[in-house]
């Protein structure tokens, strides 16, 4: 029986204390119902999706359709793992929970992305150097480990919501075979 639920956010979610464990954390793109879905109201399609543990919020993930791109979505958006919450650490070791996709992002965020985007062209994960989050590790570190298994491609560089953001384009065919493959949760 798993212990891991993926919920389509709604606004009756209680997520007071998500909110807040976020904020301590830092991760301000999930620290408020503004910051985490608010912002995507004006795009064509969206949903964003919080991942619970033993019936505790423990993460959240966002995605949303791209109007500069036809037929083209936003994956892993407003991505947070709260990871001293779960019972395996994330992102900590690029070895074997990138690459082998043994983390909450591959294993739950990114699948159910790729299913609620159903048959869209192309598919995005955006990445920026900040101090946002966890974004500079995500960028440096996670992105690239995927590059290297060929399940994300790095396409094109583009100012986009505030920041020189770069595109990874998910090889959606390779991500799904290498998962597969791979112990599932």
């Amino acid at each position: 029986m798993s212990l891991y639920k993926l919920v389509q956010w709604t606004a009756d979610l209680p997520l007071d204390d998500f909110y807040h464990q976020a904020s301590i954390k830092g991760f301000n793109n999930n620290s408020s119902q503004h910051m985490l879905v608010d912002c995507f109201r004006n795009e064509r399609k969206w949903a964003a999706w919080i991942l619970y543990y033993n019936g505790t919020a423990a993460g959240s993930v966002a995605s949303h359709s791209l109007a500069f791109l036809e037929n083209s979505y936003r994956i892993c958006a407003r991505t947070c793992v709260l990871t001293h919450l779960l019972p395996l650490q994330q992102l900590r070791s690029l070895g074997y929970t990138c690459q082998q996709h043994q983390n909450a992002t591959a294993q739950f965020f990114i699948p159910q992305c790729i299913e609620w985007a159903e048959n869209a062209k192309d598919l995005y994960i955006t990445t920026h150097p900040s101090d946002t989050g966890s974004q500079r590790r995500v960028h440096n570190t996670y992105c690239p480990a995927l590059e290297k298994t060929g399940a994300l491609t790095r396409s094109f560089e583009k100012n986009y919501r505030g920041h020189i953001q770069t595109f990874w384009k998910l090889n959606t065919s390779v991500f799904l075979e290498q998962i597969n493959q791979l112990p599932r949760w």
